[in-house]
């Protein structure tokens, strides 16, 4: 009998790992449909979490995925990320480095190679040793994975009472996310002002005004 892996293992009614995630972090997406590589949307980057198979473009999804829990991967500068909105109500991604692209919030899938990290960087991957813009302790769900493999401290499961907590702040988050980007939106619009300032009205004028056209007398008669 084969021992049960560790990531599997229920931890107080939770699952460390949930079955779909590394088949997600394996898997290759954007590639053009075999079926629908003719179509406006062929590319291939939906993945189902309840059949756990290879990635499905927009028109796959409406045939097969119909009433399966499916989530849409994109791509920024050549890696692939997830939404947050998206993710974060099937996994609990906290540790993970979050970004803004495109005015949403995301996430990558796995790690990306990069340099290694400068002198005086602050926050760094436990993993990877990727520089981090905040005090997170992974920069990817493939590095936040390892660490739950390695140590057992970190969970992907949502139990309830997460799960209801994670509804109602994304519920207030999306209020915030709303405000803060008005904010943006007014600071850029003050910004453009500052760079092309409204032309100034002239000044006005000390001198006097002409008098009107004088009028002569009539000559006496």
């Amino acid at each position: 009998m084969h021992p049960i892996s560790p990531i599997f293992v229920l931890k107080q009614d939770t699952m460390l790992v949930p079955p779909w995630l590394e088949p997600l972090l394996k898997t290759s997406f954007f590639n053009v449909c075999r079926i629908h590589g003719d179509a406006a949307r062929s590319e291939c980057n939906m993945f189902c979490l309840d059949c756990n198979g290879d990635a499905f473009c927009f028109y796959c999804r409406s045939t097969r995925h119909k009433d399966h829990q499916v989530i849409q991967i994109r791509r920024s500068s050549y890696h692939d990320v997830v939404r947050v909105a998206e993710i974060q109500k099937v996994l609990d991604i906290s540790g993970v480095q979050t970004y803004v692209i495109n005015s949403a919030r995301v996430l990558f899938l796995n790690e990306r190679p990069q340099p290694k990290s400068a002198k005086g960087v602050a926050h760094i991957c436990e993993i990877c040793g990727r520089s981090l813009l905040d005090p997170f302790r992974f920069c990817s769900l493939g590095c936040k994975l390892v660490g739950i493999k390695r140590k057992g401290e970190e969970s992907f499961g949502l139990d309830a009472k997460k799960e209801g907590s994670t509804m109602e702040g994304m519920s207030r988050r999306t209020v915030s996310v709303s405000s803060r980007h008005e904010q943006e939106e007014e600071l850029r619009e003050g910004s453009q002002q500052d760079m092309y300032p409204a032309t100034p009205s002239p000044p006005a004028s000390n001198a006097r005004r002409r008098k009107g056209i004088p009028h002569r007398a009539p000559f006496a008669s």
